[in-house]
């Protein structure tokens, strides 16, 4: 009998994992608490998915005609060819991916030649941007963490309610023509906090850069 799999991933402590299966009950879908797998405090730029506890175990149960939710791609890896590979080694085994962000569906069963184009360019474009994300964040944070020394803590201002991680899964469902009551909806971040990032990226970089994030 096939089954619904939820897969969580938080690379950091203070990221909540919760969320994630909030926005996939929210979106219909039903899972037996075995089929819920977490990977908390784990880097998806490092460590790959199958070198995860939660990830392996993936491997393991995932079979023909399941279907893998996900919040993102990007939960499943930050690199290009471990999420690539990843995605197409469920398929053949006869596993649909499905996102919560975006609703995007992977299907290997697709025989139409056009459907499959667009799902193997989607594929690597969503890997590409993963990757590219954690690029220019690692950019930004260098460059951010070396201006903050030079700031005394009083002059930080208030800490953000917001990780670097929410700031870059915005900005990504902002370029894909998401609003931002929908990205407030599907992320846990207040609209206003949305707009903010929408509309002065510079002002919240600055201030990611101030709390060295």
């Amino acid at each position: 009998m096939s089954k619904n799999v939820l897969y969580m991933r938080v690379s950091t402590v203070d990221q909540n994992i919760r969320h994630q299966r909030q926005s996939a009950e929210a979106k219909g879908y039903r899972f037996n608490e075995e089929d819920v797998i977490a990977d908390e405090g784990v880097s998806g730029v490092s460590t790959l998915l199958r070198e995860r506890p939660g990830g392996r175990r993936l491997f393991d149960i995932l079979r023909e005609g399941d279907t893998l939710v996900v919040r993102h791609t990007d939960r499943l890896g930050r690199n290009y060819e471990d999420i690539t590979e990843t995605i197409r080694e469920f398929m053949k085994k006869g596993v649909i991916i499905k996102t919560t962000i975006g609703d995007l569906t992977f299907d290997g069963a697709t025989k139409d030649p056009m459907q499959k184009a667009f799902r193997d360019g989607m594929i690597g474009f969503m890997a590409a941007s993963a990757q590219s994300q954690v690029e220019s964040t690692k950019e930004a944070q260098k460059a951010g963490i070396e201006a903050a020394k030079a700031i005394p803590d009083k002059y930080r201002g208030r800490k953000p309610t917001f990780t670097r991680n929410d700031y870059t899964t915005v900005q990504a469902m902002l370029a894909t023509g998401n609003g931002a009551s929908a990205i407030a909806k599907a992320t846990g971040l207040q609209r206003q906090t949305v707009i903010r990032m929408r509309d002065n990226p510079a002002n919240v970089e600055q201030t990611l850069a101030n709390w060295r994030m």
